[in-house]
């Protein structure tokens, strides 16, 4: 349990950490000219760089569940340049062409003003998204070899310098939204060469080939990997249809901004449980109770967490001295946040039976249980709208709690249907 602990913490406290990334970029933002229009411009640019860059943050997942032998590093590398390749000429497309302009007014809405500043932010989170790949496929090695330590050292680092950038753009007065851009573009690179640096020194300690490792091609890599990139862009449409149905209750401004405020939240108490697939990953063959006795040790938390926030003075302390959230919005976010109990509970079970669909090679599952999810999700949100529009944005929450409790009760349907009995190798028990 004590090996458990050293190998998760790590792990929690980076992706914990990396919520902070978008609060230095907001907060600079906000000490601009025109606050409102920076921050517009640099959120629609990322949440259109967020659909471009799903298929290489699944890098992390497949490489450390796939890569034992520097073979198997090298047809997942193979993979990792082609879809680095593919991401950077659509993104591209989208940069420099008419393609971006027709995607932002017709497909974003954004006005004519926006237009610039936006395609602008835009042109540098292309390469974020390289970035970000980069250091997604070395953190798989990283994690395989259980030296997580180095990506909360990754992201100390990377925070480090978004910060300093971030004071320098404040005091020179030169705060814009492409500011922002770069701030996250400098992190995203200063995290990217840590990881490299360590991933490439694990990667030339690995054996050539492994005995008993079956992934020698780029073939082999690329089934596991494609049922992944496949759910990816399925889960996009989720929280689009969320807001699409939020205009339309009975108070839209406060429905959306209750959302958001609440979303934010249960994401950054959730991030810190987004891992819990890696510990089935590394350690299920070793020993499955111990990994189920640590799996139910933490499942019960983010729920507590949830419920301190939203039926404690806690949770008004945090939302109006932390988040400046008053009056009306406050009640209506507290409400929102009580909903998504249900997504606390749920959400850590679902990272669990992931990680046992990835160990099993069954990814091609994940495309059914999330479909799962965004019919549940849609379903939930055409039906609370007819009925109840004046719950505002606690509709988004319901629809999105069930959502992920129906994705989760289709990953365990699956895996009972699909059951594999699951053996230690000696290389993992040599490795442990």
């Amino acid at each position: 349990m004590r090996k458990l602990f050293l190998f998760y913490i790590p792990l929690a406290l980076s992706a914990s950490m990396m919520t902070l990334s978008h609060v230095i970029i907001n907060s600079t933002l906000s000490r601009s000219i025109a606050p409102a229009a920076a921050i517009a411009s640099y959120a629609i640019a990322m949440s259109l760089l967020d659909i471009i860059e799903g298929p290489v943050l699944l890098f992390r997942q497949t490489c450390s569940a796939l890569v034992r032998d520097r073979l198997s590093f090298k047809a997942m590398s193979q993979i990792a340049v082609y879809v680095l390749a593919a991401t950077l000429i659509a993104g591209t497309l989208i940069g420099f062409t008419q393609l971006g302009t027709w995607i932002f007014i017709y497909g974003f809405g954004i006005e004519e003003h926006l237009l610039k500043p936006v395609v602008s932010v835009f042109r540098l989170l292309i390469l974020v998204a390289f970035f970000s790949g980069v250091r997604c496929l070395y953190h798989g090695v990283i994690i395989t070899n259980l030296r997580t330590k180095w990506l909360t050292f990754g992201m100390i680092i990377r925070l480090a310098a978004m910060y300093g950038l971030s004071l320098y753009f404040i005091r020179t007065g030169q705060v814009t939204a492409v500011a922002g851009a770069i701030i996250f573009l400098t992190g995203m690179a200063v995290e990217s060469v840590v990881a490299l640096t360590e991933g490439i020194r694990i990667v030339r300690r690995l054996p050539r080939k492994r005995e008993e490792h079956p992934v020698e091609n780029r073939r082999q890599v690329f089934r596991f990997y494609r049922p992944l990139m496949f759910s990816s862009f399925i889960a996009v449409v989720i929280l689009p249809s969320i807001n699409l149905i939020l205009g339309k209750t009975t108070n839209l401004e406060l429905s959306i901004a209750s959302f958001a405020v609440a979303y934010s939240l249960i994401m950054l108490v959730n991030s810190f449980f987004s891992y819990i697939h890696q510990i089935v990953l590394q350690f299920y063959r070793l020993n499955r109770r111990k990994v189920f006795r640590f799996v139910a040790l933490l499942t019960p938390m983010p729920c507590l967490l949830i419920a301190v926030l939203s039926f404690t003075d806690m949770g008004t302390w945090v939302m109006t001295s932390l988040m400046g959230i008053q009056d009306q919005l406050l009640n209506e976010s507290i409400k929102v946040l009580r909903v998504y109990l249900i997504l606390a509970l749920v959400f850590p079970w679902l990272d669990f039976c992931n990680g046992l669909l990835l160990l099993n090679n069954n990814t091609r599952y994940m495309v059914v249980s999330q479909t799962a999810n965004v019919v549940m999700t849609v379903a939930t949100l055409i039906v609370c709208i007819g009925i109840v529009p004046h719950w505002n944005g606690m509709i988004g929450a319901i629809a999105q709690s069930l959502g992920v409790a129906a994705e989760l009760s289709s990953a365990i349907l699956l895996i009972r249907l699909n059951r594999k009995v699951v053996r230690g190798s000696p290389q993992i028990r040599q490795r442990m």
